[in-house]
C-alpha cells in the first residue's frame, strides 16, 4: 500500500507498507460539514444559557476576547470575520492564551486573525505567563495557588473562542482550558501540569481527571464573572463541523459529545507498528508532538514501536522534559526521577518514559540525531527508513498508520 504521510506545512513523505502487513490508516472520523458561515451564525443566533452575543455585550466596558495561539488549528479568523457584522471588532481587546508557549510570530497572527489583524492588532495583548501581571484568585482543592491574566480578570466581559478536542492529560481541549493554562502564570501552569503526572489525567476522562477538576476550581472562583464561549469542534480537514456558543460550562459539554463523534476512532485490533503523525501546525517542536505519542499508544501492543512523525519546525520547545528523559536509558530510572520533583514539561518526560517501559519510540524529524538517541528515541531519516527497518526485524509486523495523530484517539471495538 502506497501511503503520502504529510511532513511539514507542504511536504509530503512517500511510504509503502506491504498490503498484507497493513491493518489500516485511522483519521479523525469524516463528518458531513455544512456551510461555516451558516454554522457560525447559526451558533451565534442560538446560544446556550443567553438570550444572544449582543445582549451579552451590551453595557460592557472592558470586553475581552481570548483566544488560542498559533499551535492550535481553531479558526479564530473565521469567527471574528462573522462578529464583525455583530460588533465593532475595535470595542474589544484580545488576550492570546499562550499557556506557557513563546510570544506569536507574524506568521502565527496572520493565521489567528486573518484578514481583521491590521485592524485591531493594536488592541492584541500576547499572555506571557512569565511576565504578564496576573491575580491571585486563591487556591484550588488539589493545592494549585490560582493566579490568572489581569486583563482577563478584570474585564466586565469575557469571549471565549476555542476549539475542542481531545487532550491528552486534560481529557479535552477548550472550555475551561482557555483560562487554566491558557492565560495564567507559569507558577500556576507548573502547578496545574504537575497533575498530569497521575495516571488519572488522560485523553477522554473528564470525570476524576485532577488536571480538569483543577481548570474547574480556577473558574469556580470568578463564578460571577460574565463570559460568553465560542467552542469549535472541526473534523479530520480542520473544517468547521459543529459549533456551542453561550455558557462556557453548557458549550463545553455538548461540543465534548460532538467532539467524541470527530476524534474517538475505532480500530479492528492493535499493531505491531504505529506510525503516528503530528501534522502542521501542530508540529512546532517536540513538546507538542509528543501528543501523537500519547494518543498513538492506545492502538500498540506490548513491545511494539511507535514512529513519531513530526517536523518539529522550532525545536525541542521545553528542553527540561528531554533532559529528563537523557537521564537514564532505563525508563523506570527516568520515572523514579520524576517522581523527585517538578518542573514544567516533567509530565512530558513521564508519559514518554511510561511508553518506554512496553514499547520502542521511534521518531522521523528534523531534530538532532545523537540528542534523541540520548532520550532513548531512535530516529531515521524517512518514514520508509524506518518501515524498512521494522519489517527486517519482524517480517510480519502489523502496521496502523494515524495520519492525525496529535488528535485521534484509537480505540479497540
Amino acid at each position: 500500500m502506497k501511503i503520502d504521510v504529510r511532513y511539514g506545512k507542504d511536504e509530503v513523505q512517500k511510504v509503502d507498507i506491504p498490503d498484507k502487513n497493513m491493518i489500516g490508516i485511522y483519521a479523525p472520523k469524516d463528518v458531513n460539514c455544512g456551510s461555516c458561515e451558516k454554522t457560525i451564525s447559526n451558533a451565534l443566533d442560538n446560544p446556550i444559557g443567553y438570550d444572544s452575543l449582543e445582549a451579552f455585550l451590551k453595557g460592557g466596558k472592558d470586553v475581552v476576547f481570548i483566544v488560542n495561539d498559533g499551535t492550535r488549528p481553531t479558526p479564530t479568523a473565521k469567527i471574528l470575520s462573522a462578529l464583525k457584522g455583530r460588533m465593532d471588532l475595535r470595542s474589544a481587546r484580545y488576550l492570546i492564551a499562550t499557556g506557557a508557549h513563546r510570544g506569536m510570530t507574524q506568521e502565527e497572527n496572520d493565521f489567528v486573525f486573518g484578514p481583521n489583524y491590521e485592524n485591531i492588532k493594536d488592541r492584541i495583548i500576547t499572555h506571557d505567563a512569565n511576565k504578564s501581571e496576573c491575580v491571585h484568585l486563591g487556591t484550588s482543592k488539589n493545592g494549585t495557588e490560582m493566579e490568572v491574566n489581569k486583563v482577563a480578570v478584570d474585564a466586565d466581559r469575557l469571549v471565549i473562542i476555542t476549539s475542542v478536542e481531545p487532550h491528552y492529560f486534560a481529557g479535552y481541549t477548550g472550555g475551561r482550558k482557555s483560562f487554566l493554562p491558557g492565560v495564567a502564570s507559569y507558577k500556576t501552569i507548573e502547578q496545574n501540569h504537575k497533575l498530569a503526572m497521575k495516571r488519572e489525567a488522560q485523553s477522554l476522562i473528564l470525570k476524576g481527571n485532577p488536571v480538569h477538576e483543577d481548570m474547574m476550581d480556577a473558574l469556580e472562583v470568578v463564578k460571577g464573572k460574565q463570559i460568553f464561549s465560542i467552542q469549535i469542534v472541526m473534523d479530520r480537514h480542520q473544517n468547521v463541523y459543529k459549533i456551542a456558543s453561550g455558557d462556557l460550562h453548557k458549550a463545553f459539554a455538548q461540543a465534548v459529545e460532538w467532539a467524541n463523534e470527530v476524534f474517538s476512532v475505532p480500530i479492528p485490533e492493535k499493531a505491531d507498528v504505529v506510525i503516528s503523525v503530528a501534522p502542521y501546525p501542530m508540529d512546532v517542536d517536540l513538546y507538542q508532538s509528543q501528543k501523537a505519542l500519547d494518543n498513538g499508544k492506545w492502538a500498540l501492543k506490548d513491545n511494539g514501536k511507535i514512529i513519531m512523525v513530526a517536523k518539529c519546525r522550532e525545536g525541542i520547545g521545553h528542553a527540561t522534559f528531554l533532559k529528563q528523559l537523557s537521564t537514564s536509558k532505563d525508563p523506570k530510572k527516568v520515572l523514579e526521577n520524576l517522581s523527585k520533583e517538578y518542573k514544567l514539561g516533567y509530565h512530558k518526560a513521564a508519559k514518554m518514559a511510561e511508553i518506554s517501559l512496553w514499547a520502542e519510540i521511534w521518531s522521523v524529524t528534523d531534530l538532532d540525531t545523537q540528542m534523541l538517541s540520548d532520550a532513548s528515541i531512535r530516529q531515521f531519516p524517512s518514514v520508509q527508513d524506518a518501515v524498512n527497518e521494522a519489517l527486517k526485524q519482524r517480517p510480519d509486523a502489523k502496521f496502523i498508520v494515524l495520519s492525525d495523530g496529535s488528535v485521534t484517539i484509537p480505540k479497540v471495538v
